[in-house]
């Protein structure tokens, strides 16, 4: 499958990446709206810069596309990559509201294309586990979730890409770029929300408009509640966490970061994730196992792009990735349902 990246940004590189090591793919063209940039980018990873999106799919025969811009593009390049007749893996979060998420959606499902969204986190062999237990029945049914995810961006961050912290051209702050993964394996793990209340706020980020903190609440379809605490105001980034609780007592749970947060093109990824919440029976045991062997392993591989590798091949070998554009819509709840409450003062449904 020849790809063709819609973004030449920091993450961009790592994509570019995981797409030639992704079995049966290539990357074979990119795209955006500044040349140079663009250009530069092209030469590195040899392939041909295009200034649009209908020139790179015709006469890069694209039959894929990963859009890597800043969030508020994600809706209309989508849109125009659908059009064109090529499947569509997004950088999270999907879009910044979920009326984009159903436009892109549902276009998507008239053209009889794939509609995917980059969560990689969903294949650390920790997060796996966590998965199976539920599927398995093991905590019975997922009643309780708790996120927590502390961060640091200092102001050298910000102003590494003059989009970001900004409200028009980032869309956001610590919801739309470092929680949606973890917010992505809360639903995952619990289901469908129904409703949330919440605050968020800027703390300690002078230099930027959006927030660097929120606090969330949130009731999902099936009854359960979870907890939700997220923010870039912890020097030098502490951790960030997913635990579920189920309806049997039993609870299992992930660090998926550790160390300090992970900064696409600027950082490694400095701690293997691992379980560190497991209360089933007969299988507290196995952690301390589990994780030396999630250590070995990320030993043997670059995590910053080798789970990139794992959903790329996926989305391109599966009828229907694991990922939906439905999953993609879910996150985006959650973020605009945050943003919402914590604005108008009320619950979002």
């Amino acid at each position: 499958m020849r790809f063709g990246l819609i973004g030449y940004g920091k993450v961009a590189n790592l994509h570019a990446i995981a797409i030639n090591e992704a079995s049966g793919c290539e990357l074979a063209a990119v795209t955006g709206h500044n040349a140079e940039r663009g250009n530069l980018f092209a030469s590195k990873h040899g392939i041909p810069f295009y200034s649009d999106v209908h020139t790179m799919v015709k006469e890069g025969r694209i039959d894929a596309v990963i859009i890597s811009t800043p969030h508020p593009q994600h809706c209309i390049y989508a849109l125009q990559a659908i059009a064109e007749g090529c499947d569509v893996l997004v950088e999270k979060p999907m879009a910044l509201t979920t009326e984009e998420c159903v436009m892109m959606i549902d276009a998507a499902d008239k053209a009889h294309v794939k509609l995917s969204v980059m969560s990689q986190r969903r294949w650390y062999p920790s997060c796996q586990r966590m998965r199976k237990a539920i599927d398995d029945g093991k905590i019975g049914t997922p009643v309780l979730g708790q996120v927590t995810m502390l961060g640091w961006r200092d102001e050298a961050y910000y102003r590494s890409d003059p989009w970001r912290g900004k409200w028009d051209t980032e869309g956001g702050g610590v919801l739309v770029n470092q929680a949606p993964h973890q917010l992505d394996l809360l639903h995952w793990f619990m289901g469908p929300v129904e409703r949330i209340s919440s605050e968020w706020g800027n703390l300690n980020h002078p230099y930027i408009e959006v927030e660097d903190t929120a606090v969330a609440s949130i009731r999902f379809k099936n009854g359960g509640l979870a907890s939700i605490l997220v923010s870039n105001s912890e020097k030098p980034g502490i951790y960030a966490k997913v635990h579920i609780h189920g309806s049997n007592g039993n609870s299992v749970g992930v660090q998926t970061d550790g160390g300090a947060m992970f900064v696409a093109g600027m950082s490694s990824v400095l701690e293997a994730p691992y379980n560190d919440i497991w209360t089933i029976p007969d299988e507290k045991n196995l952690v301390d196992r589990w994780k030396a062997d999630d250590e070995a392993f990320f030993s043997t591989i670059d995590a910053t792009w080798y789970f990139f590798k794992l959903q790329i091949e996926d989305f391109v070998h599966s009828k229907t990735p694991c990922v939906t554009g439905e999953d993609g819509l879910e996150t985006v709840k959650l973020i605009e349902g945050i943003y919402s409450a914590g604005r108008e003062g009320k619950y979002y449904c």
